[in-house]
């Protein structure tokens, strides 16, 4: 097995991501863990100068104490007092922070009790010899001058002080080397996350590339299919509006036929019946029957009715005032009789124009069902119904004041929406529904005002 064949197996491996992730989480982690050490150790080794500082500063401050009361007795001059003075307050700080700093430390302790021991043995020494110069007691203060009391607190003052040094120069030491060591093993994390970056990269790349070729592959099959389905979708399209406007006109024609019936048929039938029911009545005015008067009167009245819905379903079935008179009469017709019965008031503001029958029956019967459904749903005291010709297009807009609805909620229930729709579409229309919740409803439909060719039908 070639070693090229093992990369490309192991480039493949499912577990090369997972793996790749943990080298990254490993690598951010000992960076953060380095990181935390070194801002640690570097923190330390500020208070360790800080230490460093202040033991100076406290064997400085013992010293110039020492220089100041030597030159006071000396000289006698007030003028050496007040660097004896700052020097007693310095010393006094350094010696507070040392005790703070190396509170609880078991090695360091011990030494700074000792310092401190024998910095106040030193002081009260120097305290004494003043006190004794004040008094004029100028053998005394010489004595206690002379004396090695002085001399041994400052050497024990000076060794203490060096061991505390030497014990955090040796500190220092150690937590450079640990800085030194942290920086070592952040470097190595460093370098070991580059080189797996950069893997990671190669490999991204050769499987970018070799997934980019194959999309452009599958693009390409998919564009071809793609192709191949939105022709297959524009041909059963076609077929399918072809078919609406046969389904249309087939029912329009239906229509009319059943229309002509019952004006042929049943209109024959129902006045025939009408002028028996007259003859019958004459014939029966020498029988005085208030009973029979009453059953004729009931019978004519009835015949009336059924002659009147005759022609409200004929009507309904096929407008004779469409075909006789034309749109604008038509639609205005329908809105006076359909306002009259549902006690609304409907505004027309309608243009003469002239159409093919089929685009008159669409626009016809949108309107029908738009302020049937006014009349059924709306609620509302008031419609305006609007035709009007904008370049080759017929604009007809139905728009109540109703209490409205939610167009998106009832898009897919609403039949009536749904028929409207389809016979605008056949025409080659289309039709849109405004309406929310409050604010009244808007149908709107814009028909080719020429008649749209037929796509033959294979």
């Amino acid at each position: 097995m070639t070693l090229a064949s093992v990369f490309s197996r192991w480039q493949r491996s499912a577990f090369v991501l997972p793996l790749a992730a943990l080298a990254a989480l490993l690598a951010l982690v000992i960076n953060e863990t380095t990181y935390q050490r070194s801002n640690a150790a570097l923190v330390s080794l500020g208070e360790r100068a800080n230490a460093r500082e202040n033991i100076a500063a406290l064997w400085r401050s013992v010293t110039e104490v020492e220089s100041g009361q030597r030159g006071y007795l000396l000289t006698g001059r007030d003028s050496y007092l007040q660097p004896y003075r700052d020097a007693l307050g310095t010393a006094g700080e350094s010696l507070t922070w040392l005790e703070r700093y190396y509170a609880g430390d078991a090695v360091a302790g011990p030494t700074v009790e000792e310092i401190k021991a024998n910095t106040a043995g030193k002081l009260a020494e120097i305290e004494s010899t003043l006190a004794l110069h004040s008094q004029g007691r100028q053998e005394a203060w010489r004595e206690l001058l002379d004396s090695d009391v002085g001399k041994d607190h400052m050497r024990r003052i000076r060794s203490a002080s060096e061991r505390l040094w030497a014990l955090e120069s040796q500190r220092i030491k150690v937590e450079r080397q640990e800085v030194f060591s942290t920086l070592r093993l952040s470097r190595i994390g460093v370098a070991t996350m580059v080189a797996l970056s950069l893997l990671a990269l190669v490999m991204f790349l050769r499987q970018s590339a070799t997934l980019d070729a194959a999309q452009r592959r599958h693009a390409g099959e998919l564009q071809v299919e793609r192709d191949h389905l939105e022709a297959e979708v524009q041909h059963r399209t076609a077929e399918l509006t072809r078919l609406a406007e046969d389904l249309q006109t087939a029912r329009e024609d239906e229509r009319g036929r059943i229309a002509r019936e019952l004006h042929d048929e049943l209109g024959a039938l129902l006045t025939a019946a009408k002028l028996d029911a007259a003859r019958l009545k004459r014939s029966l005015v020498a029988v005085q029957s208030p009973d029979i008067d009453e059953r004729l009167a009931h019978l004519t009245t009835t015949l009336n009715d059924g002659i009147g819905l005759k022609r409200r379903i004929i009507e309904d079935l096929r407008p004779s005032s469409l075909s006789n008179l034309g749109l604008k009469a038509a639609v205005e017709i329908l809105a006076t009789e359909l306002g009259q019965r549902a006690e609304l008031k409907i505004n027309t503001d309608i243009e003469p124009f002239q159409l093919d029958e089929a685009a008159e029956i669409t626009l016809y019967r949108m309107v029908q069902e738009s302020l049937t459904n006014v009349a059924k749903y709306a609620d509302a005291d008031e419609v305006n119904v609007r035709m009007v010709r904008e370049g080759d297009q017929i604009i007809a807009t139905v728009r109540d004041n109703g209490r409205g609805f939610d167009a998106d909620r009832v898009r897919g229930s609403a039949q009536g929406l749904v028929g409207m729709r389809y016979r605008v579409q056949a025409r080659g229309g289309r039709l849109q529904v405004s309406s929310s919740p409050g604010h009244g409803t808007t149908v709107s439909a814009v028909v080719p005002a020429s008649p749209q060719p037929r796509t033959a039908m294979t």
